[in-house]
């Protein structure tokens, strides 16, 4: 694991180069010691649920730093967007969330500065090295990481049950499976493919060990027709041409609908899913439970499906007491129980300290008591090692996105979408300058 680790961090070394800008981002300053009497302020974007509820008790057990809250959408909902436009326009916030798919291309485009001053190896080393390592760019830190998101299996047990179907290990047994819940009920499907949500389809890719993105020395390396991206692409191809899951976008009234209505018995998502399903359809308690997501050969493994980390703007005076408030929220117990305890948040901490902390915050009932915090451990610890994310990931999963929409059997297919989202990318790395291989 170690030697793993370590050429993993050699490769990522090497976005220094390739992102070609990562010298120029320093950014910033800091003027908290220069203070007057009182409190310093900084003002915080986010989105995630429960983060109101953090900042409000984060202000009443601190008098040194305040923090003035401004909710915003999510990331590719708009949220990035605006946090570009403001730090464009010099009046960016102090401390913002971004996943960690995103955080290249505002290091990139030199919206942050590095806290590595602040955010030291011995911080980052009480967290998940796989977190770790998607916030450290060019040998800098970038952003304190808040959690993982390991990918997980959410299922109705009732109608598995009631279907004689056993919960999938494995990928070709998910395929039986599908074919049993679509027998039993012709309505029903064991899961939905999200064409709104390209992070989806990266995830199952990550699992099966692929990597698209790879910065050697001065050129980004991009790699989307590899053996692991051929075999998901085809895999899933072949679930939706034989109609075995659903179409729709997710999280929207008509996939929430199909939970309801017992038409949509099971949900690929991550660790935050737990959340997501409780606070979709609460009067469902009972019926839920969780597994690990099936792999390709039984043995555990893991891509990661989204996750947040907590970035210092570039001309934010307050890095200090940013980094110290975004340190509050991912490492100290306070913290990690102020957000669970907005009751939909499933927050699954990279501090591994903070794991029993949240699995006692989290009410379980809604899947019957289950130890689903233990699962997630395992997956966590099962994310595979070696994938980055390019400079791009907007104009990869729009591009992605948009060939998903027009999905039709007969017409664009998975893998043209894939392929319009390597020459997006391509396109864009090549635009900004940088050299391109793939």
């Amino acid at each position: 694991m170690t030697r793993t680790w370590s050429r993993t961090s050699r490769v990522i070394a090497g976005t220094a180069t390739a992102l070609a800008v990562l010298t120029a981002c320093g950014g910033g300053g800091d003027d908290t010691a220069n203070k007057p009497n009182g409190p310093v302020t900084i003002t915080f974007w986010g989105w995630a649920k429960g983060s109101k509820d953090v900042v409000d008790a984060f202000n009443a057990s601190h008098t040194d730093i305040q923090v003035k809250f401004e909710e915003i959408p999510s990331g590719n909902a708009g949220g990035y967007a605006k946090i570009s436009n403001a730090v464009k326009a010099g009046n960016a916030p102090d401390l913002v969330s971004i996943e960690y798919a995103a955080l290249p291309e505002f290091v990139s485009s030199g919206a942050l500065q590095d806290i590595g001053d602040q955010f030291t190896e011995a911080d980052r080393a009480k967290l998940l090295p796989q977190s770790v390592e998607l916030t450290t760019l060019g040998g800098k830190s970038w952003a304190v990481p808040f959690d993982a998101a390991p990918q997980a299996f959410f299922y109705r047990k009732d109608l598995f049950a009631k279907y004689k179907v056993e919960v999938p290990t494995t990928w070709d047994a998910f395929k039986k499976a599908a074919e049993q819940v679509k027998k039993a009920d012709a309505k029903a499907r064991i899961a939905t493919f999200f064409p709104d949500d390209p992070a989806t389809f990266e995830a199952q890719v990550w699992q099966a060990g692929g990597q698209w993105f790879k910065a050697e020395n001065d050129t980004w390396k991009i790699n989307t027709t590899d053996p692991a991206t051929t075999k998901v692409t085809a895999y899933w191809q072949g679930l939706l041409d034989a109609d075995l899951v659903h179409k729709d976008a997710s999280f929207s009234p008509e996939w929430v609908g199909s939970l309801k209505n017992g038409t949509t018995v099971g949900y690929l998502g991550a660790s935050w899913g737990a959340g997501v399903l409780k606070g979709n359809v609460p009067e469902m308690g009972g019926k839920w439970a969780v597994a690990p997501i099936p792999t390709w050969d039984s043995k555990p493994a893991s891509g990661m499906l989204g996750g947040t980390s907590f970035a210092v703007t570039k001309d934010s005076r307050q890095k200090a007491a940013a980094v110290t408030f975004a340190e509050w929220m991912s490492t100290t117990e306070a913290g990690v129980k102020a957000r669970i305890a907005s009751g939909t948040s499933s927050a699954f901490p990279a501090a591994a300290s903070l794991r029993p902390v949240a699995k006692k915050a989290f009410d379980a009932s809604f899947y019957s008591g289950q130890d689903i915090y233990t699962l997630f451990e395992a997956a966590g610890a099962s994310i595979n090692p070696g994938w980055s994310w390019g400079p791009t990931s907007g104009t990869t999963n729009t591009a992605i996105k948009d060939a998903f929409g027009k999905l039709a059997k007969g017409g664009p297919s998975i893998a043209d979408a894939v392929k319009a989202g390597h020459d997006a990318t391509v396109a864009e790395l090549t635009k900004r300058g940088l050299k391109v291989e793939g």
